[in-house]
């Protein structure tokens, strides 16, 4: 699952603590051996009360920041500058936020762990490269989304926009069908209807053998259908019952009329594509077999499903 701005924050604090536990505690320890501060002082800018009998190496990264501010003169002056404590007032206001639950922005993210990485670093904490790390990630995913807005605002693909240059447009490479260039396209005449044709009433392109061949790719399911329809009633091999299982708009209806048309009395020679099913079914010509077809259920004159099928 994707990390969210405020999951990736909370994984910096944890970062910034670890980093500047040990920093914080070596400075302290420093400065009350030289008397500029004492413990009892500052274990009382422990925000949590639970902190205030730890090690300050076991603080949480509220009571670092917080203890920093507070004796910054006193302790942490001496290896720190300006920068740095900006850092720490800011720091401990994306704290606040984050334990308030509020949303962060990519924006607001990427300046929290920047802030973090540069603390860390001015400490020499290793925990640096990772909260670093962090921040490309989510500088990375930014422009990602970036990139695909950009896609969509240009309606397309930057690939695309690339090959605009090498490749013609698709209506200089192939030339619509007279009735789709003239706007005479009707999709209710493209489907095909195997009842409108076995009653002589479907459109040219499907009443037509020669037209429909003509008109029809033949892949190579199809005609490994077709080859098996030849060898069955040449008597060659063959399967006796073909189930077809496509979804909708696979194209059934389309090797029904395929089958439909193979054996109606037209020559192989007429049928486009046919004689090369011929030739891979190990045949010399197109037998002429009994057709039957059944059409859907508001064609079959009252009969039930079962009787029709029997």
């Amino acid at each position: 699952m994707a990390m969210t701005n405020q999951e990736r924050v909370g994984k910096g604090l944890e970062l910034l603590r670890a980093g500047l536990a040990p920093y914080v505690e070596r400075e302290v320890q420093e400065a009350v051996r030289a008397g500029a501060v004492n413990m009892e002082t500052v274990r009382r800018f422990a925000e949590d009360p639970m902190l205030k009998n730890k090690p300050i190496a076991e603080w949480d990264a509220a009571g670092l920041l917080k203890l920093m501010w507070e004796t910054w003169n006193e302790v942490f002056r001496k290896t720190l500058g300006f920068a740095e404590r900006s850092l720490v007032s800011e720091l401990r206001e994306w704290r606040n936020k984050w334990a308030h639950q509020d949303p962060f922005s990519s924006d607001d993210a990427d300046r929290a762990l920047d802030s973090m990485e540069r603390l860390l670093t001015a400490v020499s904490a290793p925990q640096a490269a990772e909260v670093n790390r962090l921040k490309m990630e989510l500088r990375r995913l930014v422009f990602d989304e970036q990139v695909r807005n950009e896609k969509r605002k240009a309606g397309g693909s930057l690939i695309e926009a690339a090959a605009s240059g090498a490749l013609k447009p698709w209506r200089e490479v192939v030339t619509p069908h007279p009735d789709v260039a003239s706007g005479r396209y009707q999709q209710a005449e493209f489907a095909a209807d195997l009842w409108q044709v076995h009653l002589g009433q479907g459109s040219e392109e499907y009443q037509n053998p020669a037209e429909f061949f003509r008109r029809t790719f033949l892949t190579e399911s199809l005609k490994r259908l077709l080859v098996g329809a030849v060898q069955r009633l040449s008597g060659t091999g063959g399967d006796p019952v073909v189930q077809l299982q496509t979804n909708f708009g696979g194209g059934k209806t389309h090797s029904m009329l395929a089958l439909y048309h193979l054996f109606g009395g037209a020559a192989a020679a007429d049928l486009a594509g046919v004689e090369a099913v011929v030739a891979g079914a190990g045949g010399e010509g197109l037998a002429r077999g009994g057709r039957g077809g059944v059409g859907g259920e508001e064609n079959l004159r009252g009969k039930t499903q079962g009787e029709a099928g029997r």
